[in-house]
């Protein structure tokens, strides 16, 4: 995919960088977007025959489908054992296979390099019983394909600087492309058939950013590359139309690609920022504490005895809002999938509330079809105070690394206690079975399974040794032997691995503490762009909208559902679209005032006390200095000293390092002439 970009902004360079949301030129649609000016010299898609898999004529590139496996063999060639990711890293290993395959790989007219070797770190990843025996060798390819991805990305990045380069890095990243582009049709009929909305031509497509979000490539997000487009695409600068499987409420009459936005030609009331991630995070904040107000109301009325009138239509309230919220959650899950859902911070609260509340309104409904009674289901919402309350935590602070650790420590936690619970189950079956068969009258009438679990929990947190003294009671051998066994194991095995796999885990994400940041902060960013028209109306207008305008799209065609659909959501979105679209024009024109103040600035460095320093590296040093030192320190040399670190054996170490002294020598003997 070749990529010529024109920048034709009537505005002075000067004013291009300090103004990053400036246009690349002055044309643009009518919501504010100013997209790249590239052509596309793909292989056609129609070329389905023998001959159209071989190398791709002048002025075209390689289709994706040919990228992804010409990747997957050079990388197979180049690795046949296990590899870290410093080993990868040293010096020679970088000369000899990294540099190389960079330099093989690298096409500046082709953005689905980075795809093609991240979906070969997904498929290198994939866990495979056919390939048990070289799973580490699959890591290390699959660690290779991350490594070669981050370095090209960052020859894109040298290659097109500016905004234009910008533009590239996000077609790059956040670009759709299909796995399957002039893919023989054996392969293609191969493909799942399940139904697929469309999307213009836009369908079963994936992105390099959400594959690297899948196979965790926190070496490729955390590159200076990857964060420029992140932080573009959080803060609305970079706007485009994300890519999503099934969308509740689907409007895609128009499709935006990767592009520039700039406040000013955009309409007022610009109902497509409501998807851009910094103010979607906001507007999510601002839903869940309304729904936290709205519990805290329900529950604290019926807490304090109030007369149930009242609590009844503060929960009415609470059940409207809440459905409306929980219907946002289930499109966010089927919007990215769960793969990338579960990378939130705080998914598993998210998801155990909607269990709680799930609960509570199977309890309700048994109440008002079959009883008159109050009293059990609103116990049951009770609980999800610690759920709420601890969510707020995590939504105000999700770049704190000990909610970021607390977030990966629960998978982990959960595992172990689901393996734990499974063995428990275990010993209640059998001390149940062994009280059956051989225990005495008396228990064989009395014990039960959940007088065995609550002795078992007791010994199991060291409340109560009730279990250990009726434990001959089941049998005067087994009995006792059981229950010792089950105290050794869960309060030494268990804990002491629990323990140990826990501060694993801890110490892992504590070395490395800004790519699991930056990891997130993609991850916050990935998901805060929505396809989904469902996003764009609040709770509970969203169940207004999908009972209502989901029919409607059936009656009527598609562009008088696409402007039915906008005409609704500034309608219901018309308060916070106009705080939005006058914000972001007076942020613009603070931003210019500003950096025309600091431009003067830089031209009198004399007002700075640290003026001297600016004047020294303001230009280029005169010819005369640049001789002199060169004569000093001589660059190709400093070259060779580098090439020297590729060296293996301790002979080579040792020539190399006498070359260096003796080179050090005549250097000093040509500084003092140079002296005198």
């Amino acid at each position: 995919m070749g990529a010529d970009f024109a920048d034709t902004s009537s505005r002075s360079s000067d004013d291009d960088d300090d103004d990053p949301e400036a246009a690349l030129n002055p044309g643009g649609d009518e919501d504010g977007n100013v997209a790249p000016l590239f052509r596309l010299n793909r292989l056609p898609p129609g070329r389905q025959d023998a001959n159209s898999a071989l190398l791709p004529g002048e002025g075209s590139v390689m289709s994706v489908y040919m990228m992804m496996h010409r990747i997957r063999r050079l990388v197979m060639a180049a690795v046949d054992d296990t590899y870290t990711l410093d080993e990868l890293r040293a010096p020679h290993m970088d000369l000899q296979v990294v540099r190389p395959l960079v330099d093989r790989l690298y096409n500046p007219e082709d953005p689905a390099i980075v795809y093609c070797l991240v979906a070969n770190r997904v498929q290198f990843l994939r866990p495979r019983s056919s390939e048990a025996a070289h799973q580490g060798m699959n890591e290390a390819r699959a660690t290779l394909c991350e490594l070669l991805a981050t370095r090209i990305l960052r020859r894109f990045y040298e290659d097109h600087p500016g905004r234009s380069g910008l533009l590239l890095l996000a077609n790059i990243l956040v670009s759709g492309f299909d796995p399957c582009d002039t893919a023989p049709e054996s392969v293609r009929s191969r493909r799942p058939q399940w139904a697929i909305q469309e999307r213009g031509g836009h369908e079963r497509k994936l992105t390099a950013f959400e594959l690297a979000i899948i196979s965790e490539s926190k070496l490729l997000i955390k590159s200076p590359a990857c964060q420029l487009v992140v932080d573009a695409v959080y803060k609305g600068v970079v706007v485009y139309t994300p890519l999503s499987f099934v969308d509740f409420l689907p409007d895609h009459y128009k499709y935006h690609p990767v592009s520039l936005y700039e406040p000013r030609r955009a309409a007022i009331l610009n109902h497509r920022r409501l998807i851009v991630p910094q103010l979607r995070n906001g507007i999510e904040l601002m839903h869940f504490a309304l729904l936290l107000i709205l519990y805290m109301l329900t529950v604290a009325h019926y807490g304090f005895g109030s007369d149930m009138a009242g609590v009844r239509v503060y929960e009415t309230i609470f059940n409207i809002f809440t459905a409306g919220w929980v219907l946002e959650q289930f499109a966010a899950v089927v919007e990215h999938g769960w793969e990338v859902h579960v990378q939130n911070l705080w998914s598993f609260l998210d998801v155990t509330f909607v269990a709680i509340y799930g609960a509570y309104g199977l309890v309700r409904a048994v109440e008002l079809l079959f009883t008159d009674d109050d009293y059990y289901a609103l116990p049951v919402l009770c609980t999800a105070a610690p759920v709420l309350l601890t969510r707020v935590a995590f939504t105000v602070m999700p770049d704190n690394i000990v909610f970021i650790a607390l977030h990966a420590m629960m998978r982990d936690f959960t595992r172990l206690t689901f393996i734990a619970i499974w063995c428990f189950a275990g010993f209640v079956v059998g001390l149940l079975f062994l009280a059956r068969t051989s225990g005495e009258g008396s228990l064989n009438a009395g014990v039960t399974w959940a007088t065995i679990t609550k002795w078992l929990l007791w010994i199991w947190f060291g409340l109560d040794g009730t279990g250990i003294e009726r434990a001959a009671d089941f049998h005067l051998i087994l009995g006792p032997t059981l229950i010792i066994t089950f105290a050794f194991l869960g309060n030494t095995l268990f804990l002491t691995i629990l323990v140990a796999i826990l501060t694993n885990t801890f110490s892992k994400i504590i070395s490395n503490e800004a790519a699991e940041i930056q990891f997130r902060r993609a991850v916050l960013t990935f998901q805060g762009v929505k396809s989904d028209a469902i996003f764009s109306y609040p709770p509970p207008f969203n169940i207004a909208a999908l009972m209502i305008l989901l029919p409607l799209k059936f009656l009527v065609g598609p562009l008088a559902f696409h402007h039915i659909n906008v005409a609704a959501i500034r309608a219901v979105n018309a308060p916070i679209l106009l705080l939005i679209g006058l914000w972001e024009r007076r942020r613009v024109w603070a931003r210019r005032s500003k950096s025309s103040r600091l431009r003067s600035w830089r031209y009198f460095p004399g007002l700075s006390p640290h003026g001297d320093i600016q004047v020294v590296f303001a230009s280029e040093p005169p010819p005369e200095v640049v001789d002199a030192l060169e004569k000093m320190d001589a660059l190709h040399e400093v070259n060779a000293a580098n090439r020297m670190l590729t060296v293996q054996s301790p002979k080579d170490v040792r020539g190399a390092a006498s070359a260096v002294r003796r080179r050090r020598t005549s250097n000093s003997s040509s500084i003092r002439r140079f002296e005198a």
